[in-house]
């Protein structure tokens, strides 16, 4: 995720980032720019079509379809941003529940040192899977070299790693309860947190594993292709040759606006843009041991 100031407007205006629409878009506005010459070469200079010719009106569907274009990128933006927002939301309320139960536990553990070495490896070692299971990416065994001994062997690298941290951690609860150092109530107490953890995996998956439905997403490239397609033929006549840049322009800002949506509807990838899967653990891991 990329770090900025807000309020630092001119390096936002001069500065050009690995995924900024400029670089991704650039060979589709040379092309559009081509297009939009060839067209109004054709018709100024070779058909010479007048001001007063019928394909003058088509610039009034542009005006009456401008707003439903508008309409559909604002709305196509809003959903993905409430998918961005939705995951940043799940991963704090993961570190959240975290430090509660790390801090109950070194309550309820004070005198039980191998518990407590258990529980402050085995807790940010679950958002550390949860980050690689969501990015698709094949757990480390790295993950596993602090783990507790014995643990190692009973991870299957095949399986659900998350929910095998999470079935640890509750069996491992369950077993000091049977040794009588928790008492009944400390599970009540407890359950809570543990439980959260196998739903924010299943709230995560979810934003994951449902895109935007197919065809929503296609119409609405189609129709701005169409759109940027038909607008030279209409404004050529009150632009000129200046239709060239300004119709690049304007298919700059709605391809733009669509890419911007793509990236930031599923939050838990590795682009600038996503979220900071990697740091967020990584504090969790740094706040479960000065807890414990």
């Amino acid at each position: 995720m990329i770090s900025y100031n807000p309020k630092d407007w001119i390096t936002f205006i001069f500065r050009f980032h690995r995924s900024d629409t400029v670089r991704r878009l650039f060979p589709m506005i040379v092309l559009i720019s081509l297009y939009s010459a060839g067209i109004a070469y054709l018709e100024l200079e070779i058909w010479q079509l007048s001001a007063k010719s019928y394909v003058r009106n088509i610039s009034v569907m542009h005006t009456l379809l401008g707003f439903v274009i508008s309409f559909l990128l604002v709305f196509r933006t809003n959903t993905a941003y409430e998918r961005w927002w939705e995951g940043r939301r799940l991963w704090g309320t993961l570190v959240n529940n975290s430090r509660n139960l790390a801090m109950k536990l070194a309550a309820l553990l004070h005198a039980e040192a191998e518990e407590r070495d258990f529980f402050r490896a085995m807790i940010p070692a679950y958002a550390a899977a949860l980050q690689r299971h969501l990015r698709s990416e094949e757990t480390r065994i790295e993950l596993f070299d602090k783990l507790p001994a014995g643990v190692q062997q009973k991870m299957d690298l095949e399986k659900h790693i998350p929910n095998q941290i999470a079935a640890l951690l509750y069996n491992r609860v369950l077993l000091l309860a049977e040794q009588g150092k928790l008492k009944a109530e400390h599970l009540f107490f407890l359950n809570l947190e543990l439980q959260s953890f196998t739903e924010v995996c299943g709230a995560c998956e979810r934003i994951k594993n449902t895109p935007i439905p197919y065809s929503y997403s296609v119409f609405i490239k189609k129709f701005i292709f169409f759109y940027i397609m038909t607008l030279p033929f209409g404004y050529v006549f009150s632009l000129g040759y200046y239709v060239i840049p300004i119709v690049a322009f304007i298919f700059y800002v709605l391809a733009s606006l669509e890419i911007i949506a793509e990236e930031i509807e599923e939050p838990f990838g590795a682009d600038e843009n996503d979220l900071p899967l990697g740091m967020i653990s990584r504090n969790i891991q740094m706040h479960i041991g000065e807890l414990i």
